[in-house]
């Protein structure tokens, strides 16, 4: 994903990979984060939103994706939105409880922009 991304910036500023330019420097050039942590953002916001919601609410109960005696299929199960939102809180250093009080929460999940 982020060598999709850094193929757009360079086309948005008129460069390409021969040029030689740092990724770091074309970011700096375009003015964006990095696509992987506003992706890590937004995941993050949205489980915010979640835990803020009532325990008996559809979406917090997980009865909105919770599917009952099905086939797992073979190798590797495919990672789950509540690992990446656990790993994502380790990755981060934040807990789960600072996400209750909604203006600590957006200041520990903010990616600032270049």
């Amino acid at each position: 994903m982020s060598v999709a991304e850094m193929c757009m910036l360079r086309w948005i500023c008129g460069h390409t990979r021969k040029d030689r330019i740092r990724n770091d420097d074309i970011r700096d050039m375009v003015g964006v984060a990095p696509i992987e942590e506003k992706l890590i953002q937004h995941r993050l916001r949205w489980f915010g939103h979640i835990q803020r919601r009532p325990p008996e609410a559809p979406v917090r109960i997980g009865i909105l994706n919770h599917f009952e005696n099905t086939r797992s299929g073979r190798g590797r199960p495919r990672l789950t939105w509540e690992e990446a939102v656990k790993r994502d809180l380790k990755e981060w250093n934040v807990s789960k409880e600072l996400a209750i009080d909604r203006s600590a929460w957006k200041l520990a999940i903010h990616v600032p922009e270049p």
